[in-house]
């Protein structure tokens, strides 16, 4: 068959990975030796559901062999499903996930020295590359008469080739580079496997010569001896008893599921017996995957039925705000020939998917209490999932409130809702937040300037996700939640002496909104202004500035027209002179400055930046002459 050429995004990330990625490349191995493992459990399902492969000669195994003399190539042999040529071809010549293309795409030409990006986008086959000047995948589909092969020097093209092969199953064969040559060798070969999949589900066979010497002193004689030795343990490690396993095999087992490269942050392994018997073990990894927030992200959890491998890509085995997770569930009670439909309305499923959520939000919630630094480490990382939840998973809500944590006007660090509650004022009514895109103006935001004079604290929410969560938390136990920026909170703040300031600026007011006409709501006199002469709001029914540049985000471009609310700071000296002003162009200016510069506060568009110069040159120009006069 004649050459094909790689897609774009794989010669990118073959370039990467030839060039970039030194730290580890003893994961070739992990990565070739985990695919042979999912190949093993995909025959093995359809040998026990397919009624086509019921009398199937399956004997699952990996076998590791490679040239003891010259190091010249090392090779890596399953007898699961295998693969046609045109398997081969789309899955060795494209990346399947187009996340990982949209990552290697916008990684542009950074210096990428020692990131584990392969573990990272979970591409491990082109890994070889780093040990290999040459890859030939000879393969063969079960159920299927011919053979095939793969061949490629990993410099921008391919070829597949009909081959032969007397079993199914399929070989990759590695003619190793210079780097590479250290790795033909028995010792190493073992302990990285040892490393990285000592618990893969099947036994893993090293084929090598063992030489010894024979006969007497000066006569002695070299006899050459093949051998075969398991190097693995082959067993679930989930099904083992608690007490039988060290961290290290927890650790172990993570990073052959996750292709991470570090230790999780925390595991919880749980067994279930009753009416319902499962074993689950998930994992939180200590950082972010690429396409955490991919639509089109790969679950980390994989299925089994009585240690049957059923799937690794079903999302609905936990809910989306919780896909950080890896791991393992095991059930007793689901059939081995359930559908991916059945899987999503099966009832035992539902019961398992439901204890699991239970489990991890309790582990987290733990976390929390005993060991506070460590999880602020998995919030830094993981924070938003948690926000993601309380929007969409109200049957665990209380649970999710709970684990919520916030900057704040007052307290270094992560402060939780309950830390605010605890902390409040005899006489404050609600918990006071702010939302927008930057700690650094939220902090600075004239929002806030009465509530820190009068000490009282203030939430920083800074993802753009809070936008959308704190409306819907509504109310923490018995506590509102209440937006700085909506106009009626500041009626919290208001006394006698506000209300009889906001009459005497009342024909003020008047005078402005005449001025601004429809490009306001309405114009306010302000009690949550302390050095700022004005501020925007918006009305407790209408959507926020923020919002709103969410919704255009998203594409949606039918949104009604909102207007601001304007508020003026009454014992501001820019105010009181306006107020006493006769001149009507310079009132007219200065009206719209302080609604424009309000805007800009607020990260709103100005609808003529021109105009806007315009008035504050002409502004500038008079105080300058009357300075001279």
């Amino acid at each position: 068959m004649a050459k094909q050429k790689f897609k774009t995004e794989v010669s990118r990330l073959l370039h990467l990975i030839v060039h970039s990625l030194y730290s580890h490349p003893e994961v070739f191995l992990r990565e070739l030796v985990s695919n042979a493992s999912d190949a093993l459990d995909r025959l093995k399902y359809l040998t026990l559901t397919d009624d086509g492969f019921k009398g199937f000669a399956f004997v699952p195994c990996i076998d590791i062999s490679f040239d003891q003399k010259d190091k010249s190539w090392l090779a890596i042999t399953d007898s699961g499903l295998g693969m046609n040529a045109d398997e081969l071809a789309k899955n060795l010549g494209t990346i399947a996930n187009s996340g990982t293309q949209q990552f290697v795409e916008s990684l542009g030409d950074q210096n990428l020295d020692d990131t584990n990006l392969i573990g990272q986008f979970g591409v491990g086959f082109y890994s070889v590359f780093m040990v290999a000047d040459k890859v030939e995948v000879l393969s063969r589909k079960a159920g299927e008469e011919t053979a095939f092969k793969w061949i490629s020097d990993g410099q921008g093209s391919f070829s597949v080739e009909e081959a032969t092969s007397e079993r199914s199953g399929t070989t990759v064969k590695l003619f190793l580079s210079e780097r590479g040559k250290e790795f033909a060798n028995r010792w190493q070969i073992e302990s990285i496997i040892k490393k990285y999949s000592n618990h893969i589900p099947f036994p893993i066979y090293l084929h090598y010569e063992e030489v010894k010497s024979e006969g007497e002193e000066g006569e002695k004689k070299e006899k050459r001896e093949q051998k075969v030795e398991q190097i693995n343990t082959a067993s679930a490690l989930w099904r083992k008893p608690k007490n039988k396993i060290k961290d290290e095999d927890y650790n172990e087992f993570y990073r052959t599921i996750s292709h991470d490269t570090e230790d999780p942050l925390h595991f919880v392994h749980t067994k279930a017996e009753g009416a319902l018997e499962y074993t689950t073990l998930f994992y939180i990894p200590k950082k972010a995957p690429f396409d955490l927030f991919f639509v089109n992200y790969r679950p980390g959890v994989k299925l089994y039925v009585k240690r049957v491998f059923i799937t690794d890509d079903e999302k609905e085995l936990l809910p989306t705000y919780l896909r950080f997770a890896h791991g393992i569930i095991d059930s007793e009670d689901l059939p081995l020939n359930i559908s991916r439909e059945m899987l999503q309305e099966n009832q035992v499923l539902q019961n398992i998917r439901n204890a699991s959520i239970k489990k991890i939000l309790g582990e987290l919630e733990t976390m929390a209490k005993n060991t506070a630094a460590k999880y602020e480490e998995f919030y830094k990382q993981f924070g938003v999932c948690l926000k993601e939840g309380v929007y969409q998973d109200f049957g665990n809500r209380e649970a999710l409130l709970e684990l919520l944590r916030y900057k704040s006007t007052t307290e270094k660090g992560l402060t939780s809702l309950k830390g605010y509650k605890e902390r409040m004022a005899g006489e404050q009514k609600a918990i006071y937040y702010i939302t927008g895109a930057s700690e650094e103006k939220l902090r600075n935001s004239p929002l806030l300037e009465t509530y820190k004079e009068r000490g009282l604290e203030v939430l920083i929410m800074d993802d753009e996700i809070d936008e959308l969560v704190a409306p819907v938390i509504g109310r923490y136990q018995d506590v509102e939640l209440k937006s700085v920026g909506r106009s009626g909170t500041a009626e919290d703040l208001k006394t006698e002496e506000d209300n009889e300031k906001e009459k005497k600026i009342s024909p003020l007011l008047k005078k402005i909104k005449k001025i601004l006409g429809d490009e306001v709501k309405d114009v306010r006199a302000s009690t949550r202004l302390s050095d700022s002469p004005s501020c925007i709001v918006t009305d407790d029914n209408d959507p926020t500035i923020q919002m709103q540049h969410i919704f255009k985000a998203l594409g949606q471009k039918d949104m009604p027209e909102v207007k601001p609310i304007l508020e003026i700071n009454p014992n501001h000296g820019i105010v009181k002179k306006l107020a006493g002003t006769e001149d009507k162009e310079l009132s007219e200016d200065i009206s719209r400055l302080l609604f424009e510069q309000a805007l800009i506060v607020e990260g709103a568009e100005l609808a003529n930046p021109a105009d806007f110069a315009k008035r504050l040159n002409r502004v500038i120009d008079k105080s300058l002459k009357k300075r001279k006069s």
